[in-house]
């Protein structure tokens, strides 16, 4: 069952373009890196470590299947990344918006979109209020 909609697709580009916005100098991998981090700390209170990293595992298993490329790339056991940037320097530009697409997705799947929605702004609670009306529109 693929859970990964054109809007979830959306929703993980702007949470990674929110996080571009707070540190440019770092570019599209310390972004993905950032919104996955920011989801950890919500996602560890619902599901604990060891359930985030398993979740992000398994999002990362499915982004390899689409971007071969993501190969190297492992889960950390404290959850983050690992190889990314070899990946985004690489030609897979946007291997990180689907690797956020696909942890994303697999929220909807396993506690439904309201909750997955309330995690995302449990993660970013500084985002303006037009932010998190914009993060909404894209999911309706």
């Amino acid at each position: 069952m693929n859970t990964t909609t054109p809007a979830i697709k959306a929703l993980a580009r702007r949470l990674i373009a929110f996080e571009a916005t707070r540190n440019q100098s770092d570019g599209p991998v310390g972004a993905t890196s950032r919104a996955c981090d920011a989801l950890r700390g919500p996602l560890a209170k619902f599901v604990g470590a060891t359930g985030f990293c398993s979740l992000l595992s398994r999002a990362l298993a499915i982004a390899k299947a689409q971007i071969p490329s993501l190969g190297s790339v492992q889960v950390r056991p404290d959850g983050s990344l690992e190889g990314l940037e070899g990946v985004e320097q690489n030609q897979d530009a946007d291997a990180g918006a689907v690797v956020v697409t696909q942890l994303l997705g697999l929220l909807v799947m396993f506690i439904g979109e309201p909750l997955m929605i309330r995690l995302v702004q449990d993660a970013w609670p500084d985002a303006t209020e037009a932010e998190t009306d914009r993060m909404r529109e894209v999911l309706s």
